[in-house]
């Protein structure tokens, strides 16, 4: 959203920092997905933002994207968000039997990477104040680009996460 995020941060003392902004009910919305290569050896991170809250034919076609980038059996970890349990999705998945999907617990953000993915962004755009959806729009693939670019950064999600690395 275009309220900004806020983060601790430095300054003279008695000059105490203010963030000015306009108040827009204006947002994007993201669906994105930590890769890791069959022997390990690369990461990778794809995403796909857009201007209006995902439904599940969206997710129907992150999927497609994916498997026509992507080779070989694709497992996908997701949580039990409702978008992931629509009859599209479903159909999908039953037609396309390279996806194999295992499911998260409820509310147990700490198990999935992509989530540390969204920390590492959220942090580096704390303190800003874009002025609409476009510009932070263009703040995130800035970021997202970044982090996908670095091999390191998206391995230190993996880490991050709760989940058994072995």
């Amino acid at each position: 959203m275009l309220i900004p995020s806020l983060w601790r941060t430095w300054a003279p003392r008695g000059q105490t920092p203010i963030l000015h902004h306009v108040y827009r009910r204006e947002r994007i919305s993201a669906i994105s997905a930590l890769t890791v290569s069959p022997k390990r050896r690369h990461l990778g991170l794809y995403f796909h933002l857009q201007d209006r809250n995902f439904k599940t034919r969206d997710v129907e076609a992150f999927l497609r994207h994916l498997l026509y980038h992507l080779r070989g059996p694709v497992v996908v970890l997701w949580d039990e968000a409702l978008i992931h349990k629509g009859k599209l999705v479903q159909d999908y998945l039953a037609g396309h039997p390279r996806l194999d999907v295992e499911r998260f617990p409820k509310y147990a953000p700490e198990l999935n990477p992509v989530e540390f993915v969204w920390t590492q962004t959220k942090r580096r755009l704390a303190n800003s104040s874009p002025q609409g959806a476009r510009e932070l729009q263009g703040m995130v693939l800035d970021e997202f680009d970044q982090i996908h670019d670095s091999q390191r950064l998206l391995k230190s999600c993996i880490l991050a996460s709760e989940l058994s690395w072995s």
